[in-house]
């Protein structure tokens, strides 16, 4: 029997389930389809599983060096099964946090696939949503006045580099390894296969990173792709930029051999294994898209500024949409558009006070624009920047590498751009976020007394140094 709802999402990952939590307090009628277990990507295969190795990967690092602490600790040894139980543990226990949430917003969830249907005689208009169940279960039908695509997206690959799963694999292969590999080759050198090149050397695996840009982390402040690269190689990781991977040369036995051209000739590489880091593609097949008029372009669904598609009572947020790739990127997608289909005027988002996070070691962090791209968008621009080496804080945590750097309009004072690389600036990063919300200046955020010590004075004295005034440089 059909089932009428005012809102329909297809996904109920980040994005999709915080869209039906924020539609659910506007009291609309809310229903979430989920092939998969709520949380999507981030809770399972993303943010929270990786981000709980790299804890257990800094906390060994770390306790291998406690003798520098004045702590004597002995051998110390890592158990990679109890690493993944207690990444396991993280996830199911936000899993059981999101299912409750669900439950107290008195949202239905669905476990299946949904599909889109065109015009039928539930509806003149397509958005009909037929879940289909794995367990050979009659289809159910969802008649929604509104619906929300949140389908997110899967890891890409290169042509040619078929994953395996074990030899050669994504992320999500990589997440569920049982035992570490001695070396691993990994390509691509964006934020996902810097964090696992960080992750992979603190607990003592040799990597090798092939990145086909000039410089890892292509998307931060040049500044900021530079010292990371001098650190990782401080560390022992061996990163290879400007290399093209050849996927045809891939040879597979024990381990994989596979060549790459690097300054106009090939070089071949080996490991035990291959992880696979290229960027993610967006799930937009199977629901259904053919039978409307939506659009999708180069591989993603086309919207306007509110998330709607052509099909005006369709929106789309999140992944499946591409620009940021972020969960909380997803998750304001998500409210904007109930908001909007609620009729509740929402603002539309302004990309560039996104605040960006690298959770490697050291962490990178960043919001606002880069120093070429304020140059190309005609600004004249004035740069303050500062190291943690002068921070008090950082020589107490023994993390000292890394800086704080402010981009400013010259002309106006307007901060443009934040960039960190440092001890816990995905943590710091958020200050830098509410200058950009209010158009704030150096000035105002050097004249916020922060704290001694704390790693926050990296920021005030960075924004002094955009004037030339900083006290400890």
């Amino acid at each position: 029997m059909a089932q009428e709802y005012d809102l329909v999402i297809l996904g109920g990952g980040t994005g999709g389930y915080v869209a039906a939590i924020r539609a659910s307090q506007l009291g609309l009628k809310t229903a979430v389809v989920e092939k998969g277990k709520l949380g999507g990507t981030c809770l399972h295969a993303g943010c929270i599983p990786s981000k709980a190795l790299l804890r257990s990967a800094e906390v060994f690092s770390q306790t291998k060096k406690s003798e520098e602490f004045g702590v004597i600790s002995g051998e110390v040894k890592l158990d990679f099964l109890k690493v993944q139980e207690r990444k396991q543990k993280i996830i199911n226990q936000l899993h059981g946090g999101v299912q409750h949430l669900m439950k107290q917003g008195k949202i239905d969830v669905f476990h299946g696939t949904g599909r889109i249907l065109g015009p039928s005689i539930f509806s003149p208009m397509p958005g009909t949503i037929s879940v289909e169940f794995e367990n050979g279960d009659e289809n159910e039908m969802l008649i929604p006045k509104n619906v929300i695509v949140a389908t997110g997206s899967r890891p890409r690959t290169l042509p040619g580099l078929d994953i395996d799963g074990d030899l050669v694999m994504t992320s999500d292969e990589a997440l569920q390894m049982e035992s570490l590999p001695s070396s691993i080759i990994i390509v691509g050198g964006g934020v996902i296969g810097i964090e696992w090149a960080s992750m992979l050397s603190d607990f003592g695996v040799e990597v090798t990173v092939l990145e086909y840009a000039d410089r890892i982390l292509p998307t931060e402040d040049k500044g900021i792709s530079k010292e990371a690269q001098r650190l990782m190689k401080k560390r022992g990781i061996k990163l290879v930029t400007g290399a093209k991977v050849l996927p045809e040369t891939m040879e597979k036995s024990s381990g994989v051999t596979i060549k790459a051209e690097h300054k106009g000739e090939q070089k071949t590489f080996s490991a035990d294994k291959m992880l696979v880091s290229v960027g993610r593609q967006a799930n937009v097949e199977g629901i259904g898209l053919e039978n409307t008029d939506i659009q999708v372009e180069k591989g993603f669904i086309k919207t306007n500024d509110y998330y709607q598609t052509k099909e005006s009572h369709i929106y789309a947020i999140g992944d499946v949409i591409g620009g940021l790739q972020l969960a909380h990127v997803a998750s304001h997608e998500g409210i904007v558009a109930v908001e909007h289909l609620a009729n509740e005027n929402p603002s539309p988002i302004d990309y560039s006070l996104i605040s960006k996070c690298v959770y490697s070691s050291p962490e990178v962090a960043s919001v606002g624009y880069t120093e070429e791209e304020a140059k190309e968008k005609g600004y004249n621009i004035k740069t303050g920047k500062f190291s943690f080496r002068a921070i008090g804080k950082a020589l107490v945590y023994g993390e000292s590498d890394g800086f704080v750097k402010i981009i400013a309009n010259s002309d106006t004072d307007d901060i443009l751009g934040v960039h960190m690389i440092g001890p816990h600036v995905t943590d710091m990063i958020s200050e830098a976020g509410l200058a950009r919300v209010l158009d704030a200046t150096p000035w105002e955020v050097a004249h916020t007394i922060h704290p001694h010590p704390s790693l926050s004075e990296a920021i005030g004295e960075a924004a002094l140094a955009v004037d030339g005034k900083a006290i400890h440089s």
